[in-house]
C-alpha cells in the first residue's frame, strides 16, 4: 500500500537534519566553561528518583522524543504560547498525539537540573546538553548501562505542533514503518531493536495498547494472539473496554529497572505495545531480540552505542541555535 506522500516528507526532512552539526560534539565540551555540569546534574536526577519512579521513563523518553523531532535540541521542552502550540504542548498537555504520553516528571527533572547548573554556570550549558545528560543519568542509575554524554549541543530556536507528525514511532506501525523512521534518523535495524528497551521503564495509556486487547480481529479474535493469555487477562482487568484511560507500567516484571528483562518479556508475548511484540514475532528482529535477551553486557554494549548516535541527531551549532536562560521559553 502506498504510504502518504506527507509520511515520506516528514521522513526525508528527518533525515537532512539526522548529522547536523554532530562533529561540535565532545564529552569534554564544558571542561573550562562548567566543569561540574555532570555531577550537579546527577544530584537532580537522583533526588528525582528516588521521589517517584515515573522520573526515570518520562526523563528517558522526553529525550528520545526530542532527538526525532527536528534534533537533540531541546526543543521539545517549549511550553505552548497564545500563538505556538509547541512540540511538547504544556509539559505534556495539549501536546500533538505523539507527544501526549510526555509525562510531567520528565519535564520537571530537566527543568530543576538547568536551574542548578544556571546557578553555577549562568548561561554556559543549553538545556538540549541537560536533558542529555538526565536522560543518561536515569538509566544508568536504574541498571542500566553508563555511557559517556557527547556534549555542545545549542538549543533550538523553534518548536511547533506541526512538525511532530510522521516522525515518531507509533504502537500500530509496522516494522516497515518502524525501520523507515529509524534509518531516516540515520539509525538501523539494531539500533531500533537496542532503543526499543526504552519501553522496559516508565507506563504506557491504555489507549495505546487496548486494541490488542478488545478489537485485534473482531467479531472472531477481539484480542492478539500474540499477547500471553495470561498477560492479557492482566491487562483486561488494568483496561476495562470503554473505561478509563489508565496507565500501566511497560514491564511488570522490573519496573523500576533498565535492563534485559524487556526482550525476555517479548519471548514470552509480554510485549506491551504491539510495536515491542513485532520485535519477536517478525524473523527480521527476533535474532537480535534473542541475543539481548541472553546477554547483559551485549545489551549495555548495544544500547550504548545506539543513544550515543541517536544524541547526534540534529545537533544545532552556529547561528542555527543558542543556550536558553529557561527550558520552557524561547530567549
Amino acid at each position: 500500500m502506498a504510504r502518504p506522500s506527507s509520511w515520506w516528507g516528514a521522513l526525508l526532512a528527518a533525515a537532512a537534519v539526522a548529522q547536523l552539526g554532530a562533529s561540535d560534539l565532545s564529552k569534554d565540551y564544558y571542561n573550562s566553561t562548567c566543569p561540574d555540569v555532570e555531577s550537579i546534574v546527577l544530584g537532580v536526577v537522583k533526588d528525582k528518583m528516588q521521589a517517584t519512579i515515573r522520573t526515570i521513563g518520562s526523563t528517558v523518553r522526553l529525550f528520545f522524543h526530542d532527538c526525532f523531532v527536528d534534533g537533540c535540541d531541546g526543543s521539545v521542552l517549549i511550553q505552548s504560547t497564545p500563538g505556538n502550540t509547541a512540540e511538547g504542548g504544556n509539559r505534556g498537555e495539549g501536546a500533538p498525539p505523539a507527544n501526549l504520553s510526555l509525562a510531567f516528571e520528565g519535564f520537571e527533572t530537566v527543568r530543576s537540573a538547568k536551574a542548578a547548573v544556571e546557578a553555577q554556570c549562568p548561561g554556559q550549558v543549553s538545556c538540549a546538553d541537560v536533558l542529555a545528560i538526565a536522560a543518561r543519568d536515569a538509566i544508568a542509575l536504574s541498571g542500566g548501562p553508563f555511557f559517556p554524554v557527547e556534549l555542545g549541543r545549542l538549543d533550538g530556536m523553534r518548536s511547533s505542533a506541526s512538525n511532530v507528525a510522521g516522525k515518531l514511532p507509533q504502537p500500530n506501525h509496522t516494522l516497515t514503518q518502524l525501520v523507515a523512521i529509524f534509518k531516516a534518523n540515520g539509525l538501523n535495524m539494531s539500533d531500533m531493536v537496542a532503543l526499543s528497551a526504552a519501553h522496559s521503564v516508565g507506563l504506557a495509556h491504555c489507549s495505546k495498547f487496548s486494541d490488542r486487547l478488545y478489537r485485534y480481529d473482531p467479531p472472531s479474535q477481539p484480542t492478539d494472539p500474540t499477547l500471553n493469555p495470561k498477560y492479557a487477562a492482566f491487562l483486561k482487568g488494568k483496561c476495562p473496554d470503554g473505561g478509563q484511560d489508565n496507565l500501566v507500567l511497560m514491564d511488570q516484571a522490573t519496573p523500576a529497572l533498565f535492563d534485559n528483562q524487556y526482550y525476555r518479556n517479548l519471548q514470552d508475548g509480554g510485549g506491551l505495545l504491539a510495536s515491542d511484540e513485532l520485535l519477536y514475532t517478525d524473523n527480521r528482529t527476533r535474532p537480535m531480540v534473542d541475543s539481548l535477551a541472553a546477554s547483559t553486557p551485549d545489551f549495555y554494549k548495544a544500547f550504548a552505542d545506539a543513544i550515543v548516535k541517536l544524541g547526534r541527531l540534529g545537533v544545532k551549532s552556529g547561528g542555527k541555535g543558542n543556550i536558553r536562560k529557561q527550558c520552557d521559553v524561547f530567549n
